[in-house]
């Protein structure tokens, strides 16, 4: 159902990725799905690196805030088997590297928002925090992890 909507919607699932560090890309424990940040690299490289609002336009950046829904979506297929599965997304949280005086974090990670509502109707509707950072792994301008309720 999900991957048909999916396909209506003309969105394709990355390849899961393994972890780069020391830690896990999901974890589940008692019906909550813990999505570890997700960083926007297509084909293991960052489309766009620096910080909004000097180096990365805000579209840029919601498009990379996109690929980060996708990644993360991918890595919880890859744990529950199917998305039919989730029954909610509980929170969001967006990290934005900021050029200094850029407050538009909400715009940005507004597209997350947008398409998990856009993919999962009602259930996609979620808590959220968007903040800015100075700096983010690997010099990305976006970085999203995600608490997602799954069926049992």
């Amino acid at each position: 159902m999900i991957r048909e909507r999916l396909q209506q919607l003309g969105l394709e699932l990355p390849e899961p990725v393994p972890s780069l560090y020391q830690y896990v890309p999901v974890v589940v424990h008692e019906g909550v799905a813990y999505i570890s940040g997700q960083v926007p690299r297509v084909d293991g490289k960052l489309p766009f690196v620096g910080k909004v609002g000097e180096d990365v336009t805000i579209e840029q950046a919601r498009e990379l805030a996109e690929i980060c829904v996708l990644k993360g979506l991918s890595s919880l297929e890859a744990e529950i088997g199917s998305l039919d599965r989730v029954e909610r997304i509980l929170k969001v949280t967006g990290y934005v590297q900021s050029a200094d005086g850029f407050s538009q974090q909400p715009n940005v990670i507004d597209a997350a928002s947008e398409l998990l509502e856009r993919i999962f109707g009602d259930r996609g509707r979620h808590a959220r925090t968007a903040v800015g950072a100075a700096e983010l792994p690997g010099n990305t301008p976006v970085e999203i992890d995600f608490m997602i309720a799954v069926k049992r």
